[in-house]
Formats: C-alpha cells, structure tokens, sequence
C-alpha cells in the first residue's frame, strides 16, 4: 500500500486533531510501509490542579489554649459568657485606633455590639445575647477563636 504525499499529510494532520480532542500527548502508528510517531513518548507531566487548603481551626486541629482562654474556661460555670458564633480572629474595636466596644466594668444590654469576630475577610458584629456586667474579656485583640468558644464573660 503506497500512501501519496498529500494523503499522508491528510492523515498526520485527522491524528493530530484525535490528539487535541481527546488530549492525548503522543501517538503511534506503524504498518508494513511506514512508522509514524507524534507528540512526546515522555511528555512534560501536567501540573495538578491546586487543592483546596482549609484553615488548620477548621480541619479539627485545636490550637493550645493561652492563658486567657484557660482562665475563662476555669472560671465558675454560674457566670454568663458571649461565645463567639464562628470561627476567626477576634477584634475589640471597630478599628485599631477606635475604643474598645466593651471593657470590664461596662453593663451591656442584650442586642448591643460587644466585638466583631472576622472570618475569610468578613468583619461580623457580634451581638450580646444577654444582658449583664463585663468581668472578663477571655481573648486577647487580634486572636484566633473557635465556633461556641467564650469570649466575654458576664455577671
């Protein structure tokens, strides 16, 4: 079988468009006439596609608890607390240079803000779900807190 010219380039050019659709990177194919090979035998590996990363909070893994946190969760169970709704980074203030939305000492009333919790770059207010006298702020600014964790404890 003697292939011409312009039906061999006919045919290299159908094996290329099967390899582009069906993302093959090499190809061969070899008869009693001719061998033909296309593409790489060892092509460059494809880089993966990126995983997903989860927070180290969120995959279970607890961080070791500061001495506020050991000192809130020590302190008698009678107490009120407002825990914090999610997980992420506890904040005091509405900004760095701004007062603190509550201190020891301060009466706060059940729906005022007491401080803002921000997960993935979202800054949530967290309501106080009680009323009471502030005795302890159990984290310190700029911490890391967990889902149903104290944060303010009242009396």
């Amino acid at each position: 079988m003697q292939f011409e010219k312009n039906e061999l380039i006919s045919a290299v050019k159908e094996l290329i468009g099967v390899m582009k659709e069906s993302g093959l990177g090499y190809i061969s194919v070899k008869n009693d006439k001719f061998e033909l090979e296309l593409g790489q035998k060892y092509p460059e590996p494809r880089p993966l596609p990126p995983m997903p990363v989860m927070p180290p909070m969120a995959m279970g893994m607890q961080a070791a608890p500061t001495t506020t946190q050991a000192a809130a969760e020590a302190a008698p169970t009678a107490g009120k607390s407002i825990t914090s709704p999610i997980v992420g980074t506890f904040y005091a203030a509405p900004a760095p240079d701004k007062a603190p939305f509550v201190k020891v000492g301060d009466s706060v009333n059940e729906g005022d803000v007491v401080c803002i919790v921000e997960s993935m770059k979202v800054m949530n207010e967290v309501l106080a779900d009680k009323s009471g006298v502030v005795t302890a702020i159990a984290v310190k600014d700029g911490e890391a807190v967990e889902f149903g964790q104290p944060i303010i404890l009242l009396s």
